[in-house]
């Protein structure tokens, strides 16, 4: 198995089994997190392998589907790079947050009103 392709369907997955079928999230879960071969899946839900091979084909493709028009893991991807950017932008070390002083010029507060504008639109 690509593991690309693996984590990319775990991470829609991850985003999106909510709007697949119980029986969609089962066979994914299987086969994705569990390890299951097609033939062991068809043999625990009693359906042939062409049945489980086919659902798990239209199960990606769905979640394909939902990022494609909905696209929340690119805004939550946009949405790291922003906060990200606002850390850096305050010289603030998640780390050690012992002893915070924060000195903020002009500068500095603009582009922090450009990040925080930027991830409004993203919400």
């Amino acid at each position: 198995m690509d593991i690309e392709k693996m984590l990319e369907i775990e991470s829609l997955y991850s985003q999106y089994a909510s709007l697949l079928t119980d029986k969609q999230r089962d066979i994914i879960s299987m086969y994705y997190d569990e390890d299951y071969s097609l033939g062991e899946i068809s043999q625990i839900l009693k359906i042939s392998r062409q049945s489980v091979y086919d659902s798990l084909k239209r199960s990606e493709t769905a979640l394909k589907d939902y990022e494609s028009k909905l696209g929340m893991i690119d805004k939550m991807k946009q949405i790291e790079i922003f906060v990200n950017s606002i850390e850096k932008c305050l010289c603030f070390d998640t780390e050690n947050t012992e002893n915070i002083t924060l000195e903020i010029d002009a500068e500095r507060v603009t582009q922090l009103k450009v990040i925080l504008d930027e991830i409004k639109e993203l919400i």
